[in-house]
């Protein structure tokens, strides 16, 4: 890359980025509106100047700093920090940071994918084969028509909420088969490996929530919404069909593709204006169903974790009361003996000669009323003690 700080062209089969000699510098990736791919290593002057954001916004995407998630509108950029991503959408170009990450790749693929027009690409088809019908030919029509900063906004949404949801099943997937052991058998090791499948769970569900209110806060304020119509604020004319209406879905199979027709059907009669945020509210809770939706996968496991970990306190609480049984029982005993060797220990006196002329059977039977009396002694203890239900009958 040149010292003025120009692009290099991105190599689509290997991601290599140039160094630059200076310690602000931060590697970065620009997609054009054609899906084409250069990358960037210059300092945070460079990208202010470049999408015209101030510096406290671009601290928000800084890898060091923690900072929630966070979708913010400006006058030409869209600044976007959501977990992994970190990137900046303009009406005509995305820049996305550290491209070589292992999470940031397969964003990176997608959008160089999604981002070009498919109009472009049917063109291109026109002179070598016939398109399958008229039919089909107008939907892709109808659904390229998005905005590019909406295009990029679907994919990072969506590669948010596929990355959370497979987050969140994988850790059923451990957490389930741990619980149902735990039940089972209680154990330090299976206590150990709930206790970090629980810290887990709430570290992923403070993720999940930070997205969820997002876009939540998003929804609740129509200005915010509006903010993110880049095009709209740049003076393009947003892009209408045949028959007059904005559509503003991805021409891919993702959630927002998805709305039914009726539903866009509906909204041709909705007149485009500067306070119109309807077909972007739409996209936005297609995405924030399908987070919602994973954040009440993980309150479900929550919920099984509370009533796994209530069912081994009862199990504790019962095995406590058995314990506390047999060491009244013993005690019980301990007291009756200790009777009896009170006995034991007046035979073994200094009795005088003279008491004991003609006294023999007296041995006998007091052995054996010391015996009879702390047997009747335990009997009525225990008896006792079950009638209050302090022992189990």
């Amino acid at each position: 890359m040149a010292g003025d700080g120009s692009v290099v062209p991105a190599d689509p089969g290997a991601m290599t980025v140039v160094k630059k000699k200076t310690q602000s510098s931060r590697s970065w990736i620009l997609i054009d509106a054609s899906g084409h791919g250069s990358l960037l290593d210059v300092d945070k002057y460079a990208i202010m100047n470049r999408v015209q954001i101030h510096a406290r916004d671009l601290r928000i995407l800084d890898p060091l700093l923690s900072y929630p998630s966070t979708i913010l509108g400006r006058e030409k950029a869209i600044v976007l920090n959501l977990e992994h991503i970190k990137a900046i959408i303009t009406a005509e170009e995305v820049l996305l940071r550290d491209p070589t990450d292992e999470n940031v790749i397969p964003v990176v693929e997608e959008l160089q994918r999604r981002l070009p027009r498919l109009s472009a690409g049917l063109q291109q088809q026109g002179d070598s084969k016939e398109y399958l019908g008229g039919q089909n030919d107008a939907e892709a029509a109808e659904e390229d028509e998005s905005p590019f900063e909406f295009r990029a906004l679907e994919v990072a949404l969506e590669a948010i909420c596929s990355f959370l949801a497979a987050r969140t099943t994988e850790l059923e997937m451990a957490a389930y088969p741990a619980l149902d052991e735990l039940t089972s058998k209680i154990s330090s090791r299976n206590l150990d490996r709930v206790r970090k499948l629980k810290s887990a769970m709430t570290r992923l569900t403070a993720r999940v929530q930070k997205v969820r209110d997002e876009l939540e806060q998003l929804l609740d304020d129509d200005d915010d919404m509006a903010d993110l119509y880049l095009s709209r604020k740049g003076g393009s004319s947003s892009p209408v069909s045949g028959s007059g209406a904005a559509n503003w879905f991805a021409a891919s199979p993702t959630i927002g593709s998805k709305i039914s027709r009726a539903s866009r059907a509906s909204l041709a009669t909705v007149r485009l204006n500067e306070n119109d945020v309807e077909e972007l509210e739409m996209l936005l809770e297609a995405y924030f169903s399908e987070i919602d939706h994973t954040l009440n996968k993980l309150t479900t496991l929550r919920e099984y974790i509370d009533d796994t970990e209530d069912y081994i306190n009862i199990q504790l609480d019962n095995h406590r009361n058995q314990l506390i049984q047999l060491e009244l029982f013993l005690s019980s005993g301990t007291v009756c003996l200790s009777f009896y060797a009170l006995v034991t220990a007046i035979f073994g006196m200094n009795i005088p000669y003279t008491w004991n002329e003609d006294h023999g059977y007296m041995f006998k039977w007091v052995v054996i009323t010391a015996g009879v009396f702390c047997a009747l002694t335990l009997v009525t203890i225990t008896a006792y003690a079950r009638k209050k239900g302090l022992i189990g009958s």
